[in-house]
């Protein structure tokens, strides 16, 4: 069986982040979309959220197995039992981040290889950060999240009713 590790922070997920892991699924026998919990940062969302947004929105994926990571990736790769971490691309300028990545993994454990997938063009400018941020400003991000997270977004962040009354 070959099992592949999609690892990030999905702070959220978007829509980029599910077709990169149903592109993956359709190549590897299992697919560990691996959620980071990083110390030094705050997220938005906490751990369980997060696992809970992908779960549903990977609920039509039974190869993807939703697991969360603290520490060094290959440490977790190991114990995953897999050599292979998946990483998506939006653009030319992910690419020199994520080769650093890659080459710093392949220096920590030469037996584990970096895959690139490329994302679909509509999903280029899409991040979890510009989601948020958007969001908070009021702007739509419906289409470009799955549901469970829009409905999360808006239980953290409510917007505030217009208020009519100064026209009544």
């Amino acid at each position: 069986m070959i099992r592949a590790v999609y690892p990030g922070s999905f702070d959220p997920c978007t829509n980029g982040h599910i077709y990169i892991a149903e592109r993956s699924a359709a190549l590897f026998d299992e697919v560990v979309f691996a959620i980071l919990h990083n110390p030094q940062k705050v997220p938005t969302f906490t751990i369980q959220e997060r696992e809970a947004m992908a779960r549903e929105a990977l609920s039509h994926l039974p190869n993807v197995k939703i697991l969360s990571f603290e520490g060094l990736l290959v440490d977790f790769m190991r114990k995953q039992q897999s050599k292979i971490i998946l990483r998506g691309l939006r653009a030319l300028s992910d690419f020199e981040y994520e080769f650093q990545l890659a080459q710093m993994n392949r220096q920590l454990a030469s037996e584990i290889e970096t895959l690139f997938i490329a994302t679909d063009a509509r999903y280029s400018y899409l991040s979890s950060r510009s989601i948020k941020e958007v969001f908070r400003f009021g702007g739509s991000v419906q289409k470009l999240v799955p549901p469970g997270v829009y409905r999360r977004l808006r239980e953290k962040f409510p917007l505030p009713e217009e208020d009519f009354t100064e026209f009544l």
